[in-house]
């Protein structure tokens, strides 16, 4: 049975499910920040899912990443599974901009994160279900 890591259910908010993946916000207002975490349990690397279920990944990561660009018209996408902190599988989709403030560093280590009121957390996610669904 699916359980979202405790690090990734502190940090963020749950946007919508997609078929493979839980969409989540980082609770961090310095970046649009989405992370799919495929609902498969025990995965840890993509290469642990099936051909069936890499796909759908490439499918929804690629869903994500039309949506921020639509709607945030960044200058570049970060797109990563890194998992060296939760090792439960996850991809990070970062809009980013070259007036951000870890420009053009990696967002990981540069700043603290800055949380979302809120009513500033409320509209996004409903801004991205929208989106998403």
């Amino acid at each position: 049975m699916f359980q979202l890591a405790p690090e990734l259910a502190r940090d963020c908010f749950v946007v919508t499910e997609l078929p493979l993946c839980r969409v989540l916000l980082m609770n961090d207002s310095q970046y649009p920040w989405l992370i799919l975490v495929p609902k498969v349990e025990g995965t840890r690397e993509i290469i642990d899912l099936s051909e069936a279920q890499q796909l759908q990944l490439w499918q929804e990561s690629a869903q994500v990443s039309r949506i921020l660009q639509s709607l945030f018209n960044a200058d570049k996408l970060n797109v990563a599974a890194l998992g060296n902190m939760v090792p439960q599988l996850h991809i990070h989709h970062i809009a980013r901009f070259k007036t951000d403030v870890a420009w053009p560093k990696p967002v990981w280590g540069q700043h603290p994160a800055v949380a979302y009121s809120d009513d500033a957390a409320q509209a996004l996610i409903e801004k991205l279900q929208q989106a998403l669904n």
